[in-house]
């Protein structure tokens, strides 16, 4: 008969492992770095001096005068990616200035490319919401957003991005079939080496709010949930995902973040295909209008949430708290 009072039971104690920084330095299994981070930056014909977002804190629009600080402090902080997002002076039904080659993103892009070469990855959003009059992200006809003739749109988009300089192209749009038309638009103007992070997994979210505030892209009827997927929906996210991996997506991505971190997860379970997480406006917002009120520490819970979101699998995040985020790993 066995008896217990013979075997030396081994008094496990994990808190061992987390009695001081050190210690807890040491045993620290997720790393969140600076190489991580994808800084947005929202540019603006029509203004002479940026221009303070007043849902989104210290997120501010940029006219492309001002535009160097901006990418300098970047630079400066170690931040090796931006994403370009353009709100410009010119709307109509054909989203005309969002392919036009001396649009707001494509002369941000010579400008930085030309002045900063290869110290920062560009990624440029591939959209039509800031750009059409009717505020939706692709082509209306008959109140309906009309998937093939947006397709045609987002492939002129991409190559006027990537002629400018763009390293990397994010449709943003959810049409169906988007990363397949940019992808042969690309390549038959020689653009063979430029990438494409899909927006695969774009839910249909009210975290977008103070985004439509800062780009003023809110739709003019309706709303966008005949072409962003339903947030109840897992296996669509998955078939999404698989959909832009299939079509030649580099990149695959999911957003908003902090809400859909069971989705991070499954992607990076299902593919080797990198996984970008898009920590949206809304995310930020919250956690910068509690601070405010005293609630919470901004930098922790900023901390913690960023690193929950590397911890479920993304490979890199898209975060409006890249540049606090990058003073605090200096620090």
């Amino acid at each position: 008969m066995f008896n217990s009072s013979l075997v030396a039971y081994p008094k496990v104690r994990l808190r061992r492992l987390r009695k001081n920084q050190a210690i807890r330095d040491l045993m620290q299994e997720i790393h969140l770095s600076k190489k991580d981070l994808i800084c947005p930056i929202f540019v603006q014909e029509g203004i002479s001096k940026p221009v303070k977002i007043k849902s989104m804190g210290e997120i501010k629009r940029f006219p492309l005068k001002n535009i160097d600080n901006e990418i300098e402090s970047i630079i400066d902080l170690g931040i090796k990616a931006i994403i370009l997002f353009g709100i410009p002076s010119n709307k109509d039904d054909n989203a005309t200035s969002a392919f036009d080659d001396d649009g707001i993103v494509q002369r941000t892009v010579r400008h930085i490319r030309k002045n900063y070469g290869e110290k920062l990855a560009i990624i440029t959003d591939a959209c039509m919401c800031q750009y059409t009059s009717t505020g939706h992200c692709g082509i209306v006809k008959n109140k309906t957003v009309d998937n093939d003739s947006s397709l045609q749109i987002l492939g002129k988009i991409a190559t006027s991005h990537a002629r400018a300089g763009a390293d990397m192209i994010a449709p943003s749009a959810m049409m169906d079939g988007q990363v397949h038309a940019i992808r042969e638009n690309l390549d038959s103007n020689g653009f063979t080496d430029t990438g494409i992070i899909g927006y695969s997994a774009k839910l249909a979210s009210p975290l977008y709010g103070p985004f439509r505030d800062a780009a003023n892209s809110y739709p003019e009827f309706g709303d966008r949930k005949s072409y962003q997927m339903p947030f109840t929906n897992r296996n669509e996210a998955l078939k999404e995902v698989e959909t832009d991996i299939n079509e030649g997506a580099d990149i695959v991505m999911v957003k908003p973040a902090i809400p859909y971190l069971d989705l991070i997860y499954q992607i990076r379970e299902m593919t080797t295909t990198p996984v970008c997480a898009y920590s949206v406006s809304g995310e930020y917002a919250m956690i910068k209008a509690a601070a405010l009120e005293g609630w919470l520490s901004e930098d922790n819970v900023m901390t913690e949430l960023l690193v929950s979101i590397k911890r479920a699998g993304a490979d890199m995040i898209i975060t409006y708290h890249a540049k606090r985020m990058a003073q605090l790993l200096d620090e």
